[in-house]
């Protein structure tokens, strides 16, 4: 698979940010690829890049367009059918990391083959995978995990793997949901992957390496989540951690998009992750905290980092507004 660039991002009609935090996450880490965005009527995100039509986008050289919109069910609305054509008639591909495949919808495979252009399913793998066998593999591994879905797992795995790479320790992001294939270039989005072989596919992508190589494994979902628990549960066992790192959103009052279920506690959040990782690897400890505090002042963000630090006696970052150094000194010591 290879995804070319550059890219149009397309918000569609994404209710919040984090409905669009795909297109984020994309534009986050690979800034110089994304040349502008569309929305349409009702958008309530906005990535700060230039809003154009897809003739303009087209004229502004756009390779492909990416939907950048990761919505409840992973479906493709019809409002955004007419765009999505008008990308095709237009000469571009379309990149897609929703579980609805575009290979499905008969209307837009028939115009794509009548102009040439690729779809991209990236959150599809269609290859074969073996099912884990939590057998001892050498190298390590660092697992991030969290309190709920959408708390910065994915971008503190990136920003500890590019402080790894800056002091020239061994390090690749393994990459396990769409956002994070549309970053690195490949890997398995294991949220589609059928439930008997999750584990096997982290097996796969983090597979047997040098001693002192770290993967650094995007996370997925949270344990505590009813909706997305089983993903999490097979990116533990497959993935064999040696660290995780705890992840959490404070000023969440529930589970996103469960009203009815509260957020854990950190301390239990570490628990109950570390009791399931250690099945594959008994030696596995909790490296840090990263916190998500986005929603608060500098000076509530600082208390708050101090006092997890305090509390558990471990390196406790925001990855934006501290970065990440000392957690992954202290993944240097293990």
């Amino acid at each position: 698979m290879k995804i070319e660039h550059p890219y149009l991002m397309f918000l569609g009609d994404a209710p919040d940010e984090l409905a669009a935090k795909t297109a984020i996450g994309i534009k986050q880490w690979r800034p110089e690829w994304c040349v502008a965005q569309l929305s349409l009527p009702g958008c309530q995100a906005d990535l700060g890049l230039p809003e154009m039509s897809i003739a303009e986008a087209k004229a502004a050289g756009v390779k492909t367009i990416v939907l950048g919109v990761a919505n409840r069910g992973g479906i493709i609305g019809p409002a955004w059918m007419e765009t999505l054509l008008a990308a095709i008639d237009a000469g571009m591909d379309i990149a897609n990391g929703l579980h609805t495949r575009l290979s499905t919808i008969p209307e837009l495979v028939e115009a794509a083959n009548a102009k040439g252009v690729k779809l991209f399913d990236v959150r599809h793998f269609d290859g074969k995978l073996p099912v884990g066998n939590g057998e001892k593999r050498p190298g390590k591994r660092v697992l991030a995990v969290g309190t709920d879905c959408s708390v910065g797992k994915m971008y503190t795995a990136l920003a500890l793997d590019a402080e790894m790479k800056k002091r020239g320790m061994k390090s690749t992001f393994r990459a396990t949901g769409q956002t994070g294939i549309f970053i690195a270039g490949e890997g398995i989005s294991v949220d589609a992957v059928i439930s008997d072989f999750i584990s096997g596919a982290v097996e796969t992508i983090a597979p047997a390496n040098e001693p002192d190589h770290w993967d650094v494994v995007e996370g997925q979902g949270s344990l505590f989540h009813a909706s997305f628990a089983g993903v999490s549960m097979g990116l533990i066992h497959g993935s064999q951690p040696d660290a995780i790192i705890v992840c959490h959103e404070p000023t969440r009052t529930h589970m996103r998009g469960l009203p009815g279920y509260k957020l854990p506690d950190l301390k239990t959040t570490m628990d109950v992750n570390l009791m399931h990782a250690r099945l594959t690897n008994p030696d596995c400890v909790v490296a840090g905290f990263a916190i998500n505090t986005k929603s608060l002042d500098d000076a509530a963000a600082k208390k708050l980092l101090a006092e997890v630090e305090a509390e558990f006696g471990l390196p406790c970052v925001d990855p934006v507004r501290t970065g990440v150094a000392s957690i992954v000194d202290k993944l240097q010591e293990i």
